[in-house]
């Protein structure tokens, strides 16, 4: 394969969305006809994704002629430059395609959720191998058997190995210098190979081609072999060791459960489902060897927007299997995927000969499909179980509005404020079936004179979604809420007006009734108090509500510690300022440490501040901020929330 760097070309910051994309097409025109690898990247040089082509140039232009999934438009219109490697082969290019993805980690690439910590059984590659757990695979020549979904099964395996075959455990350089062996091999968990005389370099090797073969799924020939001994144990009147080796046959026999789905053909197969709900996703593997479910594993996936089975599997498939030392025969898979020729050559040089991909469709094969679907819709559940509501929350929401699609991304508005004074509107975020901290944003309102909630809606509309237009790109949420009836839902039609956004979908929620309240429609529409619509609804607007009340209190907080240091003498503006910097509120003042006082103020002054907060002792703690706030924004750009 080629070692050059990616090839290049200057990027070229776009001054509108046109030229990025006339930018795209004339780097698209100028790729090769040939297999390779292209990277996406943005304007800060990042790289947003990795890819492998058989035709450098089909591939990527068909990221700008076709209809994408959510997750890839996002990531094309993130783009500012196309870069790529020519390789020698579709292979090669699958080769290179996966290092990349783990040495950059690209952010609209599928990767495996939290891999590196995955356990493994490490088969070492010594004179004496010996097994260890691990959760880290590296390129050492050892062989690696997983993962094992818990990791409980790893240490388990590696426990019924040792009782079964003796292979040692332990890290000793092995010279058979040593004139007695360890407890393990007291308990007939060890062969002993540190005394030369208590196994044969040949014995040893047996036992680590069972213990690989055990390891790999194949205990058929294991189970018969104790069945035999365990008789002629019986028979010899050796009871301790049939007792023995009866225990050991029922945990052999208890990895093999789930009967209805085994094969009467003695089989090593991979049967994939896949879970997919917005933009989350759950893969179950069922391995089944010897014609047996021996083992079942997870694997979770969260992006910001929806993915594809196909593209789902078309790069997990890769690092699934550069990590495991056994493949099977067969992989089973619920969509085609692309560059199946490529991964089915990869999987034959790795295994030594074929790997055959099937998707099923009929008999006893589509019915293990079936199985490993509805395990990982059972996955799916227990791991995004808040999610999976709440996306049939949008679905029931999007029928009893009348939306095109179900809402993926939704804005929630609400005003908090004390007799008209303080007003502060608090937009907080839902996308992808949860709420996005980080994006909440506050409003401090300007120029109002008394209390207006109506006012003050519309000003925060328009403020953030003239923000949207100039700064964001354009791109706007499915679906806006705003805490309140007619009058609250009229103002932030007026504000979107302004603007000349006539297409985004508003609706007000009125708390007395729990109305919801729809452009041009005279009637409130009452939905059932149990409708999954009107729960999400509800939840948004909570956390409206909730987030609302937090910024307000911060700000007044912040005010109320502000006309406080302006009563205490010799605090001037710089020291104000350093102590609203360093505090931010009245209660962060009263709780901290006289020392810290001391130290940002001196000593006098920090006792003239202590005398000041005592006078105040008995007043409400409206600096009792929520743990979750940094500073007030005042402009709508902050604060950040995680």
């Amino acid at each position: 394969m080629p070692a050059d760097p990616p090839a290049a070309a200057p990027a070229v910051p776009p001054a509108d969305d046109q030229r990025r994309l006339a930018h795209l097409r004339s780097r698209v025109e100028a790729l090769p006809d040939q297999a390779g690898i292209y990277f996406f990247v943005d304007a800060e040089s990042r790289t947003l994704y990795v890819g492998k082509a058989k035709s450098l140039r089909r591939r990527v232009a068909s990221y700008l002629h076709r209809e994408l999934e959510p997750r890839l438009a996002n990531m094309v219109a993130a783009a500012t430059e196309i870069e790529h490697l020519v390789t020698g082969s579709e292979l090669d290019a699958l080769l290179l395609e996966n290092n990349f993805i783990k040495q950059r980690r690209p952010p609209y690439n599928v990767l495996l959720r939290d891999d590196k910590t995955y356990p493994y059984v490490k088969l070492t590659r010594e004179a004496w191998p010996r097994l260890m757990f691990t959760r880290k695979v590296v390129d050492d020549g050892g062989e690696y058997f997983g993962p094992y979904l818990p990791g409980g099964l790893a240490r388990r395996a590696i426990r019924l190995a040792q009782q079964l075959f003796g292979v040692r455990v332990c890290d000793l350089e092995i010279d058979g210098g040593l004139t007695r062996p360890c407890l393990y091999w007291d308990l007939k968990r060890c062969l002993g190979p540190c005394v030369a005389s208590l196994t044969t370099p040949d014995a040893y090797q047996r036992a680590v081609d069972d213990t690989r073969l055990f390891l790999g799924g194949k205990i058929e020939p294991l189970v018969r072999r104790l069945r035999s001994e365990m008789g002629a144990a019986a028979e010899a009147l050796d009871y301790e060791r049939a007792a023995r080796l009866r225990d050991l046959l029922r945990e052999l026999e208890a990895q093999g459960g789930r009967a209805t789905l085994a094969s009467l053909a003695a089989e090593d197969v991979d049967i994939f489902g896949v879970s997919i709900h917005g933009g989350q996703a759950a893969v179950s593997i069922l391995v089944m060897r010897g014609g047996q479910i021996l083992d079942r594993r997870e694997l979770f996936w969260e992006g910001e927007a929806e993915v594809t089975p196909e593209s789902l599997l078309s790069e997990l498939l890769p690092q699934i299997y550069d990590r495991t030392g056994f493949l099977p025969d067969e992989i089973h898979l619920p969509a085609t995927i692309d560059g199946e020729e490529a991964l089915v050559a990869w999987l034959a040089e790795r295994r030594g000969r074929k790997v055959h991909l099937r998707y099923p469709a009929r008999g006893p094969k589509a019915e293990r499909m079936e199985a490993a679907a509805r395990d990982a819709e059972y996955a799916f559940r227990r791991r995004f179980r808040g999610a999976l509501a709440e996306e049939e929350g949008a679905v029931a929401l999007a029928a009893a509005l009348g939306l095109a699609e179900p809402p993926r991304w939704i804005e929630g508005f609400d005003i908090s404020n004390t007799q008209g004074s303080e007003s502060v509107a608090s937009l907080i975020v839902w996308r992808q079936g949860k709420l996005r901290k980080g994006e909440y944003r506050s409003f401090n309102i300007r120029g109002l004179a008394g209390p207006d909630d109506f006012r003050s809606i519309e000003q925060a509309v328009e403020r953030r979604y003239r923000r949207l237009l100039d700064e964001e790109g354009g791109l706007l949420p499915d679906l806006v809420l705003i805490d309140g009836g007619r009058g609250q839902l009229n103002a932030a039609l007026a504000a979107l007006g302004r603007l000349g956004i006539d297409d985004l979908p508003v609706v007000g929620l009125a708390k007395r009734e729990e109305e919801l309240h729809l452009p041009g429609v005279v009637e409130p529409l009452r939905l059932p108090r149990a409708d999954r619509g009107l729960r999400l609804l509800q939840q948004i607007r909570d956390e409206t509500h909730r987030f609302a009340l937090a910024r307000h209190r911060a700000r007044r907080s912040k005010r109320s510690l502000r006309s406080l240091l302006d009563d205490i003498p010799g605090i001037g503006p710089v020291r104000r300022r350093e102590l609203l910097r360093r505090f931010g509120t009245l209660a962060a003042v009263r709780e901290a440490p006289a020392e810290e006082l001391r130290a940002a103020v001196g000593p006098v002054l920090a006792g003239r501040l202590r005398d000041a907060l005592s006078a105040t002792e008995g007043e409400p703690a409206v600096g009792a901020e929520d743990p979750q706030l940094a500073e007030p924004g005042t402009d709508g750009q902050g604060p950040k929330v995680g």
